[in-house]
């Protein structure tokens, strides 16, 4: 509530908060007036580029049109048409206010908003430069803003060069990963069953499919070299006969045929993982049975179960594609241990099985600017945690510190970057990697061989799934990151708030817990990695899981969003979701079940609505969760109404 320890200390953790003030159109729309400026100002700038085109042509629109009555018409309509959509918007989800506390979604950052407003008119195609010759280096000026952050080469001189590019969410990231991480390794296989000599290949397929990603660069930059000294009728033919071997050529069936002593490979990722793993292997044709849900220890990825899952693969000789980390979980904020994973990849690629690792930081991505000085070095754990409660625990900071010794990274812009959907990344460690992706299309793509690193991605729709994609996105995300950069001192002091008010929020649900003492039990399951907090509620005196769940789904209904209502009516908006025992361990589910009461006998596999706990999800990414001005915490707001409404549900369901 005002005034309370949390909020003071809230506030008192960053006195000056001008900075924030110019960020956002406001939960009020307090910077209409900016927004509004920017708007005309560039709307005009852009006609006077039209105007300024060829001044010479006359004008294709006539001054009088608009007095003619099928002009007249059609603006009436127009008019109409928009009037409906504006009023039918208003039943939209408040992602804006800091009373909306649900979803990963929150207020637009000006300067992304603007520019991609800005932006819109031109209509640039990401695809090449001949669609978007301006918009298209910034998207890949972008990719290389994304790879600093997480401490990957962005020196465009280096030859191992990170490289990133914009998707339309993470999902499409995700599929990224895997399309390369698979033409990787599957690529020193086809050089060996083409048989290009001196380039010292393995000795064998499993060698060959087993070097694990540093190594299958390496390989192909040998193999790049040898063929570029090649004369150039040699050259095409051993450039036909390794393509006619390429797994890209071929297809998974008739590849995995000519190799019979290869099975198609594993993808180890935690039980929490997005699904899009599960859409991406079926996308791929490798099948959903290839995707294998190791156990979790704590909410996080239990390295021991990726240790024993690696020695058992060995044993069976079956080959794992990359292994999986999640930087944030999607339910519950939770950062597994990159570390840990990519320590066991160099161990296990010693060994013979080599695999790349992904981090699927679609939410906690951004994060990375906390553990970012301004020059791209890495801060202390100490540096970190100045002046919050508890964040970063060791090994929070052990994983964010690892992100640069990983393979490939997925990030949202449109999550925690406080942008406009849809824009998703996908940044790998070394670009050299992504030829194997290149798809010819004569009609895009001019034939040239040009080595500059610049000049190679003005080609992007050769290297990306998509065959067309927005230039405004990549204008937005690019100029963000200018006005914002993504160290720990500008854009990083965003996320800083999030955190700040996680711990905020879990000091509060435990005086929450002491006031609903005898009325109901409130435990928060597991403390947060990050800006992430859930609730697990039960009525007092309770023991049955069943009784919980349908009390707590009760609660959700007051607080999703409904169509049919004013959203007026609602004070506040929040998530739900659920912990199940294959996620957390039996220990683990034990524990909470404990913790609020239930008995952990009533939990039944095969019942409908007692095979998991449901528990409220509350993502704290509004940056005005504590309002200065006017000393109002809406978090303890949050919790005192959430107080109240399970007493009121408790006292009805006593009364009837």
């Amino acid at each position: 509530m005002p005034g309370s320890p949390d909020a003071i200390a809230l506030a008192a953790s960053d006195p000056d908060r001008s900075w924030l003030d110019a960020l956002f159109l406001g939960p009020y729309g307090e910077n209409d007036a900016l927004l509004e400026r920017l708007i005309v100002e560039f709307l005009r700038d852009h006609v006077y580029w039209r105007r300024n085109f060829h001044p010479e042509d006359p004008p294709a629109i006539p001054t009088h049109a608009a007095r003619q009555p099928g002009y007249q018409a059609f603006e009436a309509r127009l008019r109409r048409e928009l009037h409906q959509l504006s009023a039918s918007l208003k039943r939209s989800v408040p992602f804006h206010s800091p009373r909306y506390i649900g979803h990963m979604a929150s207020d637009l950052l000006l300067p992304g908003l603007a520019a991609q407003i800005l932006t819109l008119p031109y209509n640039p195609n990401n695809v090449s430069e001949d669609a978007a010759p301006v918009t298209i280096d910034l998207e890949v000026k972008a990719g290389l803003q994304l790879a600093r952050m997480l401490g990957y080469p962005d020196d465009t001189s280096r030859p191992d060069c990170a490289f990133g590019h914009l998707t339309s969410g993470g999902t499409v990231a995700n599929y990224q990963a895997l399309r390369l991480a698979l033409a990787l390794k599957a690529f020193p296989v086809a050089l060996l069953a083409a048989g290009v000599p001196d380039i010292d290949l393995p000795a064998d397929d499993w060698s060959a499919f087993n070097l694990g990603p540093d190594a299958g660069i390496e390989l192909l930059e040998r193999a790049n070299a040898w063929l570029a000294a090649q004369p150039p009728r040699e050259r095409r033919r051993w450039v036909r006969a390794v393509q006619a071997q390429r797994i890209e050529h071929l297809g998974l069936v008739a590849f995995f045929a000519r190799h019979a002593g290869l099975k198609v490979p594993k993808v180890l990722a935690p039980i929490t993982a997005h699904y899009s793993w599960s859409k991406g292997l079926k996308l791929l044709g490798l099948g959903r049975d290839q995707l294998e849900l190791l156990p979790e220890r704590g909410m996080r990825l239990d390295p021991h179960a990726l240790e024993d899952t690696l020695a058992r693969c060995q044993l069976e000789r079956q080959p794992v594609l990359m292994t999986v980390a999640v930087l944030g979980t999607t339910e519950y904020g939770t950062i597994d241990p990159v570390d840990a994973v990519v320590d066991a990849r160099d161990r296990w690629t010693t060994r013979g099985l080599g695999f790349s690792v992904h981090v699927d930081g679609a939410w906690g991505g951004y994060l990375a600017t906390l553990f970012r000085n301004e020059d791209g070095s890495l801060r202390t754990i100490d540096e970190v945690g100045e002046g919050f409660a508890r964040f970063p625990l060791p090994e929070v900071h052990a994983a964010f510190t690892a992100l640069g010794r990983t393979d490939s990274v997925t990030v949202d812009p449109h999550k925690l970057g406080y942008l406009p959907y849809g824009a998703g990344a996908f940044v790998c460690r070394d670009h050299r990697a992504v030829a194997l992706l290149a798809e010819a299309a004569d009609y895009v793509f001019h034939d040239t061989r040009a080595d500059d690193y610049s000049a190679r991605y003005r080609r992007l729709g050769q290297f990306v799934p998509e065959g067309s994609k927005s230039g405004a996105a990549a204008a937005a995300v690019y100029v963000t990151h200018k006005v914002l950069p993504l160290d720990h001192a500008h854009f990083g002091r965003l996320p800083r708030q999030t955190v700040l008010a996680a711990e905020s929020f879990h000091a509060g649900s435990d005086r929450l817990a002491a006031a609903l003492e005898g009325v109901a039990r409130v435990a928060v399951p597991f403390a947060p990695d990050s800006n992430l907090v859930c609730l697990a509620i039960n009525p007092a005196g309770n023991r049955d899981l069943g009784v919980a769940n349908a009390f707590v789904r009760q609660l959700h209904d007051e607080l999703r969003a409904d169509p049919r209502q004013p959203l007026q009516v609602k004070q506040f908006f929040g998530s739900m979701t659920t912990l199940r025992p294959e996620a957390v361990g039996d220990v683990e589910m034990a524990r909470i079940l404990a913790s609020i009461g239930i008995d952990p006998a009533t939990l039944d596999p095969d019942a409908n609505d007692s095979d998991r706990l449901v528990i409220l999800r509350h993502t704290l990414m509004n940056p005005y969760l504590v309002d200065h001005a006017n000393g109002i915490s809406y978090i303890e707001l949050y919790l005192e109404h959430l107080g109240h409404r399970i007493r009121d549900r408790l006292a009805a369901a006593q009364a009837a």
